[in-house]
């Protein structure tokens, strides 16, 4: 924030305008920073609010935004799609900012908060940070797109030598996170940044997903 306020600063933001629409814990925590440091006033709205009327509104103007990849795990077969988000509800919305919120969505203004977990972005920057000394998150990313975690991550086959038919688990399909590392033979230091980071998103979207729709399912009157 300290730089943002800077830069509004030097450029003279507040020749131009007066107030800044805001949302988010940082609208009430820097509410007075903002008074003092460049003499502008924030104007606050309810951060999920804005969260739901905003992806309305890119969808309305423009119907490709939304999306999904099909095959999501076969990089051969992987592909962006269109998703139809012409008659959506009830649908859950989740939120992955610093942490994590997940919102059940019943109409175009009712929805509540039913789950969420202090496991989100500030937790991956965070860790890749610690393990790889890396200082941003574009940073972090980028380690992430072109590490190898079957460096570190033990593999059904790992295990089994291949498939585990009985139940359909393929070779490739993540056992056990970080597992390799406990027998590692190369030194700690040696092992490269990019193979660490790999596995975190992966890691973290299965941990929330489980978790949420477990306590979603839990909470759930049906």
């Amino acid at each position: 924030m300290k730089n943002f306020l800077a830069l509004t600063k030097s450029k003279g933001m507040a020749n131009f305008v007066t107030t800044v629409c805001a949302t988010g814990g940082g609208a009430y925590k820097f509410e007075n920073d903002f008074q003092r440091e460049v003499n502008m006033k924030l104007a606050k709205y309810d951060e999920f609010d804005s969260l739901l009327k905003g992806l309305q509104f890119v969808d309305s103007y423009n119907r490709k935004e939304c999306y999904y990849w099909s095959n999501p795990t076969d990089e051969s077969l992987c592909k962006k799609e269109e998703y139809d988000f012409s008659n959506p509800y009830p649908f859950l919305l989740v939120n992955i900012g610093s942490g994590v919120s997940m919102l059940a969505v019943n109409s175009p203004s009712s929805f509540k908060r039913v789950s969420g977990t202090s496991l989100g972005g500030g937790t991956f920057l965070g860790l890749c940070c610690l393990l790889t000394g890396c200082n941003t998150f574009e940073e972090a990313i980028e380690l992430a797109a072109s590490g190898d975690s079957t460096r570190v991550d033990k593999l059904v086959r790992d295990i089994y030598g291949g498939d585990y038919v009985r139940f359909g688990l393929p070779g490739d399909l993540v056992a056990s996170s970080y597992h390799q590392l406990d027998s590692c033979e190369v030194l700690f230091l040696e092992i490269e940044s990019d193979w660490i980071i790999r596995p975190l998103p992966i890691t973290f979207m299965k941990k929330k997903c489980c978790s949420e729709l477990n306590e979603v399912n839990a909470t759930s009157p049906q």
